[in-house]
């Protein structure tokens, strides 16, 4: 009997019919990738292994056996012996699956005694030894600090941990790495690879990036809108796909080395006006003892045009230094000039739009600080911006939660675009969005620019999408800048070791690479 067996599996939420007639399986030890963009069912599918949809309201159909669980026909009781015991999951935000009032090491405890009758002190012993297991530095310390006092890798090792604390024969984790830097998702995929080598535990994960599952799986499973579109070994669906949306998916993914006839980044004049010119800048928080410098001895210049590539791990300050670019943070000491119209696009459009106030209204803004009094002439100005980003005029007095994760990132664009910017900082604009997304809100930017004329200093920690949109790059960490040039040298022939290690750390969509650079990494750390 398969470990999972999945039958014409139907799930609908009202109206809305999430996931259709889908079937498969997976064997006792495997590992399958179910791939989509949002809102292609996977996440719902995955869900309905555990019956976590019993009591939501949505309407669930065919037949979901785990473990020899009848998922549909099991009782609470049965259902509670199979989540945890037999079946675990790992969820997207550690965050929001952690109790913020307890500690690490007392959460894994609870789950613990839940499915086995022990003793308080012997789950704490079990404890510690899957914080141990899953690369918790000083396990017994850390078990007794709370979710805040960890790190976001280190978070998401410890929902790892709890989830085998009962050495379950299922190991289900939805987009596990999403939020995460480049080596510590790698060092995440490299787990939970080592993790199925020693436990001979089965895996279903589910992501939208391709390379995470080429990383880490043996099938893959393709969804869209809520059907099954292809299914096979990963490393024949990624090298010869058969299905449209399957290529059109792999053919979104950036990629760290240049396409093949692929447009050269260009080369910007040295006479191009300079828009932004740090020189030794530094922001410090914080005093005496605590006194941390975020961004230390920066120097940097953006000129008319081009794009800059801002690369590095979470804490490297490129978030602040963009911060300070734009003027939302005065550099502690150093010299910073800016041209007047700078604008910010940031990561997430859902915090920095007001839900309350229509989309239109929120792109007008800039044009009511600047001045502007005619209500007709700045509505039909929202409207052309709104169109300008690929969106329906027509939706001027909807409300963001009507819109997607990447059409309120089109309306972020468009208030920027409002102010008449020469200079747009764009945080993260694109790391929460799907492959196909995020290749379109990039495209929409590097059309804007050439009609334009903008410069674009673009921050993310995906070095893939940077090498895409970027004339130069430069490499963060520790608040300075170890590397920067133009991105054909840095990526082609990086001099820096941390570059290397961050070039080193991307998923490769070719499996067998996949192995070698696991491979490397495990001798790099045994070294």
């Amino acid at each position: 009997m398969s470990l999972v067996e999945v039958t014409d599996l139907s799930i609908s939420f009202g109206d809305v019919q999430a996931v259709r007639g889908l079937s498969f399986s997976l064997e006792a030890g495997g590992a399958l990738g179910v791939v989509g963009e949002s809102g292609s069912g996977k996440s719902a599918s995955a869900y309905a292994l555990l019956g976590l949809h019993r009591g939501t309201g949505a309407k669930v159909g065919g037949s979901v056996r785990v473990a020899g669980v009848d998922v549909q026909a099991a009782g609470d009781a049965e259902l509670r012996g199979l989540r945890g015991a037999k079946a675990a999951m790992v969820f997207q935000d550690p965050l929001s699956s952690l109790d913020p009032y307890y500690a690490v090491g007392d959460q894994i405890a609870q789950v613990y005694r839940v499915h086995n009758r022990v003793s308080r002190r012997a789950a704490r012993t079990r404890a510690v030894e899957v914080l141990d297991r899953v690369g918790i530095p000083d396990a017994v310390r850390r078990s007794r600090s709370r979710p805040h006092e960890f790190s976001g890798g280190m978070r998401q090792r410890a929902l790892i941990a709890m989830a085998l604390a009962c050495e379950p024969e299922l190991l289900i984790a939805d987009e596990p790495t999403t939020a995460l830097d480049v080596t510590v998702q790698a060092q995440i995929l490299d787990l939970l690879h080592d993790l199925r080598r020693e436990t001979g535990m089965g895996l279903l994960l589910v992501t939208h990036d391709v390379g995470v599952a080429a990383e880490s799986v043996d099938e893959v499973l393709v969804m869209r809108s809520g059907l099954a579109v292809e299914r096979g070994p990963v490393a024949e669906v990624l090298r010869a796909p058969r299905e449209p949306y399957t290529k059109a998916l792999l053919s979104a993914v950036p990629r760290i080395a240049p396409e093949p006839g692929g447009a050269a980044a260009r080369a910007v004049p040295d006479g191009a006006e300079v828009l932004v010119e740090a020189d030794g800048v530094r922001q410090v928080f914080g005093r005496g003892k605590s006194a941390l410098a975020a961004v230390d001895g920066v120097s940097l210049t953006v000129r008319h045009g081009e794009t800059l590539g801002v690369v590095g791990e979470s804490g490297s300050g490129k978030t602040t230094l963009g911060r300070m670019l734009v003027g939302l943070l005065e550099p502690t000491s150093g010299r910073l000039s800016r041209v007047d119209r700078v604008q910010m696009v940031f990561q997430d459009p859902v915090s920095s739009l007001n839900p309350r106030r229509s989309v239109g209204e929120s792109v007008a803004d800039p044009l009511r600080a600047r001045g502007q009094r005619d209500e007709s002439a700045i509505r039909a100005r929202v409207r052309d911006l709104l169109e300008r980003v690929g969106l329906d005029p027509e939706q001027y007095d909807r409300y963001p939660h009507e819109f997607s994760g990447g059409q309120r990132q089109r309306v972020g664009i468009a208030r920027a675009l409002a102010a008449e910017p020469r200079l747009i900082v764009c945080d993260e604009a694109v790391s929460a969005l799907d492959v196909t997304t995020q290749a379109q809100v990039t495209a929409l930017l590097a059309e804007l620019q050439r009609e334009l004329g903008l410069a674009l200093v673009f921050i993310a920690h995906d070095l893939a999408v940077v090498r895409q949109v970027s004339d130069r790059v430069a490499v963060m960490r520790h608040g300075r800048i170890v590397e920067e040039g133009p991105v054909e040298q840095v990526y082609g022939a990086p001099r820096d070791p941390y570059t290397r290690q961050l070039l080193a750390a991307v998923p490769a969509l070719d499996p067998a690479l996949a192995a070698v650079r696991r491979a490397a990494r495990a001798e790099s750390t045994a070294a």
